[in-house]
């Protein structure tokens, strides 16, 4: 198809869903989900509308995903306000590291003894399938820096480290079906000391030392110049984002990790100047809506004159780069959903709904139980963390990375399928699911808030 005809496409579905919101949001669906069966509508399994051929794309849809996962990243790692000493940090840490190696291990088994695949390509599909979503979990992930709930936030701090985490198992799994699965030879030990021991710390420093340095060094300025309200905090947002990634990737770090820690070192940048206050910056900063005969600044940013210099620069930053990095992660997605609706009929593969089901039911659950929480999370928050493993974005990316770093045939044909295959049953099913969820999981934290007394039976 032309570049008309994709831009065609692409803003009839943007206009859907901008008619479609106010219904959207009374229905226990996501946009997602809408957007997975507007591309089924418009594929070649419905009205013909456009077409798309995952050889001939998986060059430049290794770019877009990649694109798309690294705004979600730095966006989630801006939200984040908890210092790393805090013990919710500990969910985060438990999820990404042990229960998506298990996850991973669980997958592997079950597509070697359950379906025959060989070890290689099994490792290469757990992987693959192993990382939730910061790009489709944005329903379950925080609100806002305001927001401390451990579900919320163990499954951002999730999202964040485990999409560059599952990157080394990636790599392995190619280094596995390339090397035939020997475990001898000098490959296996170069693969734990330049992919895994030096890789994954190597990116989370340098992105986070960049994101704290640039921000102080950008706050400081605009102080200095008395420039808080009208720098180009759009401009900011990318640079930080491209720097954070050719830093990482030029020493063989890891650019995701880099990324989403640059998001966690700006937000400890604005903690800083913020003076430690509990309340985010960009909160203190609130726009006046309806107000007439006021300044142009004041009717975009608020009443900011009771604020200190220092907060109003962080607020005023913070704000700007959260929406611009969400505008970029909504329109990602819409357009990514869309593409895996057209091609979806196509690479169905009815293995995926047993993989599925042992996946987000049985490994992932079960993986979550495992882990010693403590009081970190009650039984409820538990089974809630398990459900919410929510494949996407990331997915696919390490799907187009590991088609274009030189798999055979049948393998790419069968990690395409049951990726593609698995990952709309993740979105549909987290989709019809998450927002009833949530709503009961919200009203169940509000009665534990609420007064004893309001609690006790009459009498």
């Amino acid at each position: 198809m032309s570049f008309i005809a994709w831009v065609a496409v692409l803003g009839a579905v943007l206009l859907v869903l901008a008619l479609a919101s106010s219904y959207l949001r009374w229905m226990p669906v996501t946009t997602s989900a809408v957007c997975l069966l507007l591309g089924v509508g418009i594929g070649p399994a419905g009205l013909g509308w456009l077409r798309l051929d995952i050889k001939d794309a998986a060059d430049w849809m290794e770019h877009l995903t990649e694109v798309a996962v690294l705004f979600s990243l730095f966006v989630c790692g801006l939200k984040l306000r908890l210092p790393l000493s805090d013990r919710k940090w500990r969910v985060a840490f438990g999820l990404a590291g042990p229960v998506m190696l298990l996850s991973i291990t669980g997958v592997c088994l079950l597509l070697h003894f359950a379906f025959a695949l060989p070890w290689g390509a099994s490792l290469l599909i757990g992987a693959i399938l192993a990382p939730t979503d910061p790009v489709l979990a944005s329903l379950v992930q925080v609100n806002d820096a305001k927001d401390s709930d451990p579900v919320r936030f163990g499954l951002s701090g999730e999202a964040g480290l485990n999409d560059g985490i599952a990157f080394p198992f990636v790599i392995l799994g190619l280094l596995f079906l390339q090397h035939g699965g020997g475990s001898s030879g000098a490959w296996l030990d170069d693969w734990a000391l330049k992919r895994l021991l030096w890789a994954v710390p190597a990116g989370l420093l340098i992105g986070y030392g960049m994101g704290r340095g640039i921000g102080r060094l950008t706050l400081s300025m605009r102080i200095r110049n008395a420039d808080s309200t009208l720098s180009p905090n759009d401009y900011l947002t990318f640079a930080l984002i491209a720097l954070a990634y050719v830093a990482a990737e030029s020493v063989h770090g890891y650019g995701f990790l880099s990324v989403f820690a640059a998001g966690l070192g700006l937000r400890r940048a604005e903690v800083q100047s913020a003076g430690d206050s509990r309340t985010p910056a960009e909160h203190l900063v609130q726009p006046v809506v309806g107000h007439q005969n006021v300044e142009p600044d004041a009717a975009v940013h608020g009443d900011v004159e009771h604020l200190e210099d220092t907060q109003v620069a962080a607020g005023i930053m913070i704000g700007d780069m959260l929406s611009f990095g969400s505008l970029v992660e909504r329109a990602m997605e819409v357009f990514l959903v869309t593409l895996l609706g057209v091609v979806l009929v196509g690479h169905w593969d009815w293995r995926a709904l047993v993989v599925a089901l042992m996946l987000f039911c049985v490994i992932r659950p079960l993986s979550v139980g495992l882990m010693p929480w403590g009081t970190l999370l009650s039984v409820r928050q538990r089974m809630l963390v398990g459900w919410f493993g929510i494949r996407g974005i990331g997915s696919f990316y390490y799907l187009f990375y590991a088609l274009n770093h030189g798999l055979g045939a049948s393998v790419a044909t069968l990690c395409t399928d049951l990726t593609l295959s698995v990952v709309a049953l993740s979105i549909v099913l987290h989709g019809i699911s998450t927002q009833p969820l949530l709503a009961r999981y919200e009203q169940y934290t509000r009665s534990l808030t609420s007064s004893p007394k309001q609690s006790l039976p009459p009498g």
